[in-house]
């Protein structure tokens, strides 16, 4: 058993991670950031929860460029082939689970 306290976590750079857990082909990681995330498609499925801070997560829709804000406590799913860009607003900490050597 192990308990994580993520508002304690600070990374040694922008979306450093702590390696929380990996189940079968998944990566469960802890993420530290106050910076950028750069736009990317996934490869596979995201679940991407705020546990601390606020995050704009840039994401496009039929099309277009949309913005939904996150707070602590939202999850964000992103689907295999969703293009997404996650934007922090000061420092932030976010549960990533997705698959393993996902992008």
């Amino acid at each position: 058993m192990r308990i994580v306290r993520s508002k304690d976590y600070v990374g040694a750079r922008a979306w450093d991670a702590q390696p929380i857990a990996a189940m079968q082909d998944a990566t469960v990681r802890l993420h530290w950031t106050d910076q950028p995330y750069p736009w990317h498609v996934n490869d596979g499925q995201e679940v991407f929860a705020v546990l601390d801070g606020e995050v704009a997560m840039h994401y496009r829709e039929d099309g277009r460029e949309r913005v939904a804000h996150l707070f602590a406590g939202d999850i964000f799913y992103a689907a295999e082939g969703d293009a997404h860009s996650a934007h922090p607003l000061g420092q932030a900490r976010i549960l990533v689970i997705e698959r393993a050597g996902s992008v």
